[in-house]
């Protein structure tokens, strides 16, 4: 039996909202039930507008209509979304360009060229991603009836969606399939925690921290593929960890080469390259643990508040983007109204998520270093317990970005983790998959448009709300198939 609903509506038998049914109907009721709400908002047809931040209902429309509504909007999130990225992409490596002025321009125009395509190509893969999914929903409905197919339809319109991303190119986007799945495993964990069934073995799910373990199971596998095999790791998270590690290619290497048993043969590398920053050291050659290749004559606490406040400087430029952003374009009538409150917010958020980004990369190489001397030994164990406990520093969050984080996070080590898996060879049948994030991302898809269709309760409100947005309002699996109002 489904859970009571959230707004308190009554529901009979046949599960129709009795609300509607009864005698002296109150339109304040009517506007708050999760179900009778649809009849009151404006029709898709109307004069609302394609683009407007307003949902349509699903019931008394165009179906053509829908499906160029949803296919205009899906492919206006995706250029908006890639596009943003882009524009702050370009400007990054500009500003880091040193080259003369004829080469700068080349480059600069090759690099604006190619956000355009990638920013189009993201565009038309959810823009058809969207189309074909009202696509094949109007179909079925239509061919096999509403009620009829209603516990199915949206997980096969979802399925055969999914390849739309092969229009992104032939560069694979294994951790953006990782993340899909992920968010799908979310959403099928908590149908099974309200059903009889599968409560029992879900309840485990429903752990206050679990976000905080998962993201310290991921922050073992990512911070030491990070020191012992950055190839694992996609092209674009290797530049960031790079960055925010805070430690230059030939102090990782003479880490590396510690914890893989081998004598550490860049030595004079690694005394060059502190030498350069002004500081004369001497590195021991028959050494057991790498502290001094870390963080040269310091001690661990005293390099690890220095390293905090460097890597809080670089995490605000990360983050103010973050905060600002949004401030400006999703709250930009509350700036007028209360522009110190909503700025205030913004810059508080900040703060924190950069606050985090500094603790987390700043006690990795405290907790490693603390293992290193209390065991007296450096291997690559003693890198996956010691990177485990860095994954606190998300505590640092707030709890409604905790998941987001600690899930992406997990499909960025799951993707490392599989690499590794395969170039070891345990997956062998892995490299005859060209395109597995393909598959993963429709079998995702589907999950998550079934839910979507079918047990909306499980999304958070501003998924649900951009969901609505882009594709309707569903009506409930028992409503007949609408028919548009002539």
């Amino acid at each position: 039996m489904p859970p009571p609903s959230s707004d308190g509506a009554d529901t009979s038998a046949c599960g129709r909202c009795t609300c509607s049914t009864t005698s002296g109907d109150n339109e304040n009721q009517i506007q708050n039930c999760q179900h009778c709400r649809r009849s009151t908002l404006p029709s898709s047809s109307s004069s609302c507008s394609l683009l407007s931040l307003e949902s349509y209902p699903v019931q008394d429309y165009d179906k053509l209509w829908r499906i160029y509504s949803a296919s205009v909007k899906g492919f206006t999130i995706g250029a908006g979304l890639k596009g943003g990225l882009a524009i702050f992409a370009v400007l990054s490596r500009l500003g880091r360009r040193k080259f003369s002025k004829k080469v700068q321009m080349v480059s600069s125009e090759e690099d604006i060229v190619l956000a355009l395509k990638e920013t189009l190509r993201y565009g038309l893969f959810l823009g058809t991603f969207s189309g074909t999914f009202v696509s094949v929903d109007e179909i079925v409905s239509a061919v096999g009836g509403h009620r009829r197919t209603a516990k199915w339809r949206a997980f096969l319109a979802g399925a055969i969606a999914g390849p739309s991303m092969l229009l992104t190119g032939n560069t694979q986007h294994t951790s953006l399939a990782i993340y899909i799945l992920m968010r799908a495993t979310v959403l099928a964990s908590r149908c099974g925690i309200k059903s009889k069934r599968f409560g029992r073995i879900c309840k485990p799910l429903t752990w206050a921290h679990g976000d905080i373990f998962l993201m310290c199971l991921s922050s073992s596998q990512i911070l030491s593929a990070y020191i012992l095999k950055q190839d694992s790791l996609h092209p674009s998270y290797k530049s960031f960890l790079n960055k925010h590690g805070g430690k230059a290619l030939v102090i990782l290497q003479g880490v590396k080469d510690l914890a893989c048993g081998n004598s550490v043969m860049n030595l004079e590398a690694i005394e060059n390259h502190y030498k350069s920053n002004g500081i004369d050291i001497k590195l021991d050659p028959q050494m057991k643990v790498p502290c001094s290749i870390v963080h040269e004559n310091q001690g661990c606490g005293e390099h690890f508040i220095s390293f905090l406040i460097q890597a809080y400087k670089r995490a605000l430029p990360v983050y103010l983007p973050v905060y600002l952003v949004p401030a400006f374009i999703v709250h930009r009538q509350g700036l007028l109204k209360r522009p110190n409150t909503i700025l205030a917010k913004g810059l508080l958020g900040t703060a924190r998520s950069s606050l985090f980004l500094s603790v987390y990369c700043s006690s990795a190489w405290l907790w490693t270093c603390i293992l290193f001397r209390l065991f007296k030994r450096c291997n690559v164990p003693m890198v996956a317990l010691g990177t485990f406990p860095t994954g606190l520093a998300l505590a640092i969050e707030k709890k409604s970005r905790r998941i987001e984080i600690s899930l992406y996070c997990l499909a960025r080590a799951l993707e490392s983790f599989v690499t590794c898996m395969a170039d070891v060879g345990y997956l062998p049948m892995s490299k005859k998959l060209e395109r597995a994030d393909v598959l993963i991302f429709s079998v995702s898809t589907a999950v998550i448009m079934h839910c979507y269709a079918m047990e909306r309760d499980v999304f958070k409100s501003k998924y649900l709300n951009v969901l609505d947005w882009v594709f309707g309002v569903p009506l409930p699996p028992y409503e007949t198939t609408p028919r548009k109002k002539k």
